[in-house]
């Protein structure tokens, strides 16, 4: 069966790149470094002056390095280059026994996250989401970006601290996280090529700690409420202050706590709000499939029980992330001397791991670059969904809130579906960048028209 159309995505170069020409474009996006080659390639190899890099492409070796040999790969010490100012050295930075441990610490808080618990509180966030794209004007297109980063957000700190996210705190964190990625992924390349930093290390530092201060209050207020008058909340912040190891009874420290807060805060929101615009602009090129959409989620309110249906739309969002999966890199660190395929591994290097090489390979997916919810149904491709398909990871380092993204998203997918119907912008198309997460270069601009003769009013805003 064809595709149904083929969505944007940075062409690649024919021929390798030269050393200086690889820094000019690795400055902008990682993903404009990538060649024709690079989709097909079993084990790719690249030498800059800080490091040397492994490209594996080939799933024995994803397998090998994700499920098999996991303590012979850990995340690579040079993450932290990138990652320290938002989130220090947390369970997603972590490597071997310190990993193992802050995860048995930090695994109970999830409980918190348990799907049908969360359920009411998505569905309120994605009703206020509808509400509010509601009240622009629509005789204009609307920045899609920052609303679903909004709801995104706002989701996830509903479930960390028990209360909704404000307008002034989104947008506070939307455009320091934008300003982040940008900054970050330049000190890192300056460093790569062991030149001068030029300040971009200290300006993503500064933009860590302007979104640090949206949550850093809650944080303290809430230590300091259960270690000085034994207050206690229900909820994943107040899970991580009681978490104890199973074994030697540690205790996260206040500083230990705000590190995985903003982990799983940051993670849980950045990643999500990216694959979720990327949904809707999908949709917004394929109307058929929007009247799909829309007619799986009908027009009472959603059930918890009603998302195991929605079939089509799991498809679109899986559609979605495998041709924008949201962390596009994945690195790990050669630990010893290793072989693979015909190269010698030096210790020290790099492996990378990409979702997106795996999942536009077309030894993998037939028309890989190309958008077609129908692969998930497929048999001839069930054997590639299964292996050459990795937007969370693979092995036991497998992204802990895949199912809580993958429910939020058929949430706010059905809920602007059912509100309103969606165009592209004609000659405004989306440009994929990857820095930490693959977001639109100049953001995606929709145009939407409602379903319906006006929105209703969120039952927040009638009280």
């Amino acid at each position: 069966m064809p595709v149904r159309f083929t969505p944007p995505y940075p062409i690649p170069h024919r021929s390798k790149s030269g050393f200086l020409t690889r820094f000019v474009r690795g400055w902008r996006s990682w993903l404009d470094v990538l060649f024709e080659k690079s989709y097909t390639m079993k084990l790719g190899e690249v030498h800059i002056p800080a490091l040397s890099f492994y490209v594996a492409n080939e799933l024995p070796l994803v397998r090998r390095v994700l499920e098999e040999e996991v303590a012979d790969f850990p995340k690579h010490g040079f993450l932290g280059g990138l990652l320290d100012p938002l989130i220090g050295n947390s369970v997603f930075a972590a490597s071997g026994a310190e990993w193992a441990e802050q995860r048995a610490m930090v695994n109970p808080a999830f409980g918190h996250t348990a799907l049908k618990r969360v359920f009411a509180s998505m569905s309120a966030a994605v009703d206020d989401l509808v509400v509010r794209l509601g009240q622009e004007d629509l005789s204009v297109p609307v920045e899609i970006d920052p609303f679903v980063t909004h709801v995104a957000a706002d989701i996830i700190f509903r479930t960390l601290f028990s209360r909704p996210l404000t307008e002034a705190e989104s947008q506070e964190i939307y455009d320091g996280f934008h300003a982040y990625q940008k900054f970050a992924q330049r000190a890192v390349m300056l460093r790569l090529y062991r030149l001068p930093q030029l300040g971009y290390a200290r300006r993503a530092e500064r933009e860590a700690r302007r979104i640090h201060t949206v949550f850093a209050a809650e944080v303290a207020g809430r230590f300091a409420a259960t270690q000085l008058r034994g207050e206690r909340g229900e909820d994943i912040l107040q899970a991580l202050i009681d978490a104890r190891h199973p074994e030697s009874g540690r205790v996260f420290t206040e500083a230990e706590v705000m590190e995985q807060i903003s982990t799983i805060f940051l993670a849980g929101h950045e990643t999500s709000a990216s694959a979720i615009t990327w949904a809707l602009y999908l949709l917004a090129r394929d109307p058929e499939l929007q009247q799909q959409v829309r007619a799986e989620a009908g027009a009472g309110p959603l059930a918890y029980e009603d998302l195991r249906g929605m079939t089509v739309t799991r498809d679109v969002f899986r559609e979605t992330l495998r041709l924008y999966p949201p962390v596009s890199f994945l690195v790990r660190e050669v630990t010893c001397p290793v072989t693979m395929r015909d190269k010698q591994l030096k210790r020290g290097g790099m492996v990378v791991i990409s979702p997106w090489l795996i999942q536009r390979n077309r030894h993998n997916f037939p028309e890989p670059h190309g958008f077609d919810p129908g692969r998930f149904t497929d048999p001839e491709q069930a054997g590639a969904c299964r292996h050459a398909y990795l937007p969370f990871g693979k092995g036991p380092r497998l992204c802990v809130g895949a199912g809580f993204a993958n429910q939020e998203a058929l949430l706010a997918i059905a809920g602007v579906m059912r509100a309103f119907r969606l165009e592209p912008v004609a000659g405004d198309t989306p440009e994929p960048i990857s820095r930490l997460t693959l977001r639109s270069r100049s953001g995606v601009r929709l145009r939407l028209t409602s379903t319906r003769d006006r929105v209703a009013t969120s039952p927040v805003q009638a009280l």
